[in-house]
């Protein structure tokens, strides 16, 4: 983001302010931060702020398990959104959900949540956190758009200008809220991806269509995690990555999968 943007959130609040909920009624709930930015609402907040309100409804003994979720509209930061949830079902072991966020009436996103009591019998994992450069000597990376966070780059990738694999940490105390955590992950989920390992020919991401984590094990923000995002495929002009997140000890506490949108670039033409 360049240097003459209204967007700047190192001025006031911090990811809890921004993330925070008002409850209006009975599974209606609104976020009122606001402020100024020259590109439309970013993803990953408004699903954080869905599966936020979605949480609230469930017990406390029901931790998140997944999000999956479409971005129907473009979003406006200068105004508040409204989470409507849907109760879907509350069975033995998990509880589903609907969200459908609201600005100017219309539906911007709408999302499916399901939430589950912890279980232990099995724990195995296939992906493994890759030997990289701890985050203490890796290179500093500001991430466009995101409250509070810090992100280090291991060095035998570069900075790039949209880095598949780095290291980051809220610097907002979040403790160890399970579903204030999962909800910091998913606002973290949606910084940067992959899809620049495929040669696009003139054809670049316009939107973002739909966003999913899967939530394996609780992690503390605060800490260090390791995203490492791999691009798949290209397909109907749909560009599609996965990620595994890890925490420093190596376990893969989520897994990312998002679609965007291709279009042709055309430069305005000057007459």
């Amino acid at each position: 983001m360049t240097t003459e943007s209204k967007f700047d959130p190192t001025q006031s609040g911090d990811l809890r302010d921004l993330l925070e909920l008002e409850q209006i009624e009975e599974d209606t709930f609104r976020a009122n931060y606001v402020f100024e930015e020259d590109w439309p609402l970013y993803g990953g907040q408004v699903a954080a702020q869905a599966l936020l309100a979605a949480g609230l409804t469930v017990g406390a003994d029901r931790l998140p398990h997944s999000l999956h979720g479409y971005f129907l509209r473009r979003g406006d930061a200068s105004r508040p959104t409204m989470f409507k949830v849907d109760r879907d079902r509350d069975g033995s072991s998990f509880s589903a959900r609907r969200v459908v966020a609201i600005q100017r009436g219309e539906v911007i996103f709408s999302a499916s949540s399901s939430f589950a009591r912890p279980g232990n019998e099995m724990d195995r994992q296939a992906p493994q956190l890759p030997a990289v450069t701890p985050p203490e000597e890796g290179l500093s990376w500001v991430a466009p758009r995101m409250f509070s966070l810090e992100v280090s780059i291991p060095p035998e990738d570069g900075v790039t200008a949209w880095p598949s694999r780095f290291w980051s940490r809220f610097t907002t105390e979040i403790g160890d809220d399970v579903l204030l955590n999962a909800a910091a992950l998913t606002y973290l989920s949606d910084v940067s991806a992959d899809m620049h390992a495929f040669d696009t020919q003139g054809f670049i991401p316009a939107a973002s269509l739909d966003h999913a984590v899967w939530f394996h094990h609780p992690a503390r923000a605060e800490d260090w995690i390791f995203s490492d995002y791999s691009a798949r495929a290209i397909a109907g002009n749909r560009g599609m990555y996965t990620g595994s997140l890890f925490d420093r000890s190596g376990l893969m506490v989520a897994t990312v999968a998002q679609e965007a949108l291709y279009r042709q670039f055309k430069p305005d033409v000057l007459g």
